[in-house]
Formats: C-alpha cells, sequence, structure tokens
C-alpha cells in the first residue's frame, strides 16, 4: 500500500482508475468543496472514507502538503521499462533522470513531462528521489497518467536503448549544440542529470549529443525540472510539425 496526498492529485488517481483506491483520510470538520467532492465521489463508489483530525493526516502524508486528504491507494507504482518499449508507438519519447534527489524538482519533471506527451520517465534505484508521497502530490496527478520506471543502472539502460535504435540527448550547460538545433523526432530519449552536478560523465559519453539551452542573462544555469521543460516542450514541437 503506498499513499497518495493532495487534493489534485487524489483527484487523479480516482479518475484514471490505474491504482484502485482503498480508502480516504480526510480531515475532520472540512468544508472545503473540492474536499466534500472528493467525499461524494467515494460515496458513490463505496470507497471507505476515514475523518481524523489533522495531525494524522501529516503523520500520513510524511512531509507531504496533504490539503487535508490522504488516499490510500494498492498496485505498484514504478512501469516496466520492458512493457513500456513494447507497447511504444515509433516515435516514442523518454526521459531519464540522474541524481534527481529533490522531491518537488522530480514531482515538477513527471508533470512536465506528462504535459509534452513523454511516454515514461526513468529513474535510477540509487541516488535519486522515488514516488514518495511528497513527490506525487507535487506531480499533481502526473504520476497516474505517465509511467515511472525505476531502473538499476542508468548507463546500462542508455546502452540498451541505443541497441533498440534510441537517439540519446543529454542537456549540459556546455553542450556543443543549442538544444534547438538538433532533430528529436523518432525514438529519442534525453536524459537530465541531478541539482548538484549535472550529468555524470560515464552518461555524458553515452550521449549521442550533448546539449544546452543558450543563456542571455547573467545566470547561466537552470533548474533542472525548467531546463528538461524547454528540452520537451521543443521535442514535442518538433513531433506535431
Amino acid at each position: 500500500m503506498e499513499t497518495i496526498c493532495g487534493i489534485h492529485a487524489v483527484r487523479e488517481a480516482l479518475e484514471s482508475g490505474q491504482r484502485p483506491v482503498e480508502h480516504l483520510h480526510v480531515q475532520q470538520g472540512t468544508r472545503n468543496p473540492r474536499l466534500l467532492e472528493l467525499v461524494q465521489k467515494c460515496r458513490e463508489r463505496g470507497i471507505s472514507l476515514r475523518f481524523e483530525p489533522a495531525a494524522a493526516l501529516d503523520r500520513l502524508a510524511q512531509g507531504g502538503r496533504h490539503q487535508g486528504v490522504v488516499a490510500v491507494v494498492g498496485g505498484a507504482a514504478y512501469a516496466s521499462l520492458e512493457e513500456i518499449l513494447e507497447k511504444a508507438p515509433e516515435d516514442v519519447l523518454l526521459l531519464l533522470l540522474d541524481s534527481v534527489q529533490d522531491t518537488h524538482n522530480l514531482g515538477a519533471l513527471i508533470r512536465t513531462a506528462c504535459a509534452a506527451g513523454a511516454n515514461a520517465v526513468l529513474l535510477p534505484e540509487r541516488r535519486s528521489a522515488g514516488l514518495t508521497p511528497a513527490v506525487v502530490q507535487a506531480a499533481s496527478g502526473a504520476v497516474e497518467h505517465v509511467p515511472v520506471v525505476r531502473v538499476g543502472n542508468l548507463a546500462r539502460t542508455l546502452d540498451e536503448l541505443k541497441e533498440r535504435a534510441f537517439w540519446i540527448y543529454g542537456l549540459d550547460e556546455r553542450g556543443e549544440k543549442p538544444y534547438d538545433a538538433v532533430d528529436y523526432r523518432g525514438k529519442c530519449a534525453l536524459v537530465a542529470g541531478g541539482e548538484q552536478k549535472g550529468l555524470h560523465e560515464l552518461l555524458k559519453k553515452k550521449c549521442d549529443f550533448l546539449v544546452r539551452i543558450p543563456a542571455a542573462g547573467k545566470i547561466s544555469t537552470l533548474n533542472v525540472s525548467v531546463a528538461a521543460g524547454i528540452v520537451l516542450f521543443e521535442a514535442a514541437r518538433q513531433r506535431r510539425s
């Protein structure tokens, strides 16, 4: 069992049907109309409700901002890479994240990947945040729509993707090409590094291209979630055209 906290994330879990919702913990005495709407949905579907004080929800949320509701859900949160690749279209788009440890960044990256139409987000098993309640909430329901895969080793995963005819693009502030000067159509994997050190050198060597986002201001680096979002939406734009 896992928990999902926050009104929007819980609503998406109820509506998507991707994972069974076992029951909801709702803050006692709430008059929030959005929360009452969730309560009504649960009553219509026969989902158990537990009304509890805010302190109990704080403990369940494990640091996430619960907004008065925590859902307990079943089923595996992570998808299988093999299943993703079997079902993916020819122009599959993947986002691989190297050592992203900030929960808000990871949630924002998953949300952005979903909005840009990425087919999956891949995380390493070590040195990375996972699908904690705080990440699920920051993703605002996106984890119910874009698969998240955990892999043992990103470098080996990149080798596997190359064998499957993927082009690999790494985001690096010293990249040899501007991000909008490459072709992201077809089988494409974008690799973004963590908050502290960016991409590890081994992963840089595995990339077909290292791309940079030119900066006109005095600050040359961007937050990883912002940088990845810029490149993801450039990939989405090219695919539309």
